[in-house]
Parts: C-alpha cells; structure tokens; sequence
C-alpha cells in the first residue's frame, strides 16, 4: 500500500521522515509517497482531504476533526519554540501593535492563532508564505511580521528586533507548551493502520535521533542553503520528547488550544475522538 505523506521541507520534518520515506527503517509493506510543501499550502491541502497523512499547523486543526484523527508521534511542541513578532523598528512600542500592518504565516496556522490570542484587536493582517515576512518587514511593505522556522535564527542578523515572543506569552497565559504542529491521518483508514503509521513514524524519528548529530544528505537537500549549525538549531529546538509521543501534558496543550479557539472565533468545535488512542 502507497500513502501520501505531506510535510515542510524544513530540517525538523525532514529529520523525523528521513528514514520512514527513503526505507532506511522496515516499513512494514507500506510506502510513503512524500509531498513537501511549506505549512500554509498542507494546512489548506488538508481542509481539501488531498493527502492521506499530513503535517499540519494545530491553528487549522479545529477545521479538520471530522477528517483526521492527530497522530501520537512526528509533531512539534514544546517551550522556548512559538512564534516572534518583529519589527524593523527598534524600540517600537508594544502597544501600538493594534494599528500596525503585520505579516502572517498563514490565515490557518498557529502563528495567526497566538497572535489573535495576544492582540485580538489587531485587523491589518497580510497573510503571506513564511520565507517572505522578513523582506516584508526590511522592504517597509509590513510595519511588523510573525516570524516561524529558521527566521528565528536570522532576524537579528538582518537588523530585526523582537518585539513580542508570543510563545512565552502562551506559556504565561496557559502554563502548557506550545502545540505549534502535528501529524494526522484520514479516519476513513481503519484503526489498525492508523496504529502502523504512528509506530513507524516513532520509528523513524527514533532512527534519526540515534544517528545525531549527523545531519543527512536528505535534509540537507531541502535546507534552502541553511549552514548546518542552524540546520541543528532548528532540529534541537522543534524535535523533543514531544516528537516521539504526543503524551498527556502534549495533549492537553492541544486541548487548551482548541478551547481558545472556541473562544476567540465564538464557534463550537469537536472534542471528541481528537487523538489515536494509545494501544
């Protein structure tokens, strides 16, 4: 059996599915078909039912509970991890967030939802592929910008200041880490081999981590010239326990991030049958 498998080309989604896509672990008579696309274009893949497991910003996810169930391993969460809001301004005014234009990574994605969560005043969005938003930000095209991925690594080198971690503003408002993405699959593949990916998955990223610090030509060829040293930045800081097991605190960060987005969007949303339930 052939699966679609859609997730970022970035170092952190590449690492954990090196070896599940390139068969470098028994994959047990399957095959994954690897999509790699930025986040924004699986999160709206994924509202299409395009692919059959895929990568996905929990920021889309309340869109998504009568298609996919979450998958216990492949994802990102943690602390230290979320989002920054940077401007080109230094010593910008916080409170001025509200009037400014701001760059986002994406209507459906965690990022916007932190951000709403932070400022839910602010209305001047554009939302734009996450690569673009520094540029946006130096051109003066956007009066700040949310930056994910490797741009936390970059900004200041490009004369950027932060203006607002809004992942440590999650963590204060809920004391649970930062569910930024995660892996789900159809609820039309039955329960047995829904267990088979989420195993192979742990699988993969547990072959990945034995062989680190090695980075891989497969990441490698997807890094977009990343040096190595940000490669494993990125992978230190988004690949974690959480990775290889969603857990209870894991879980219940997600749960807390869907309770708000009842809240902010004033809408009902499932909370029933949201996880593959651990054999």
């Amino acid at each position: 059996m052939t699966l679609r498998l859609g997730f970022s080309p970035c170092p952190n989604d590449t690492f954990i599915f090196d070896a599940l896509v390139n068969k470098k672990i028994d994959t047990e008579g399957l095959t994954f078909e690897p999509v790699l696309e930025d986040v924004q274009t699986l999160n709206e893949w994924a509202l299409q039912g395009r692919l059959d497991i895929t990568k996905i910003s929990y920021g889309v996810l309340p869109l998504l509970l009568e298609k996919y169930v979450v998958l216990n391993a492949g994802g990102a969460l943690g602390k230290g991890v979320g989002p920054l809001l940077i401007t080109k301004q230094a010593g910008a005014a916080n409170k001025a967030v509200d009037e400014m234009t701001i760059a986002i990574p994406g209507e459906h994605t965690t990022a916007h939802m932190l951000f709403s969560l932070a400022y839910p005043q602010a209305a001047k969005k554009k939302f734009m592929i996450f690569s673009a938003i520094e540029d946006a930000v130096l051109n003066g095209d956007v009066d700040a910008g949310v930056i994910i991925h490797e741009n936390r690594f970059t900004y200041q080198q490009k004369g950027l200041h932060k203006l607002v971690d809004l992942g440590e503003y999650w963590e204060r408002q809920t004391g649970n880490p930062i569910p930024l993405g995660g892996i789900v699959m159809k609820k039309t593949f039955d329960t047995a081999l829904q267990h088979k990916v989420d195993s192979l998955i742990k699988r993969s990223l547990e072959f990945a981590f034995k062989n680190y610090p090695i980075i891989t030509e497969y990441v490698k060829q997807h890094s977009q010239e990343m040096s190595e040293s940000v490669m494993r930045q990125h992978i230190d800081l988004y690949v974690n326990n959480y990775s290889l097991q969603l857990g209870a605190d894991g879980k219940a960060a997600v749960n807390t991030f869907l309770h708000i987005y009842r809240q902010l969007k004033q809408v009902n949303a499932a909370t029933e049958n949201i996880f593959l339930q651990v054999e």
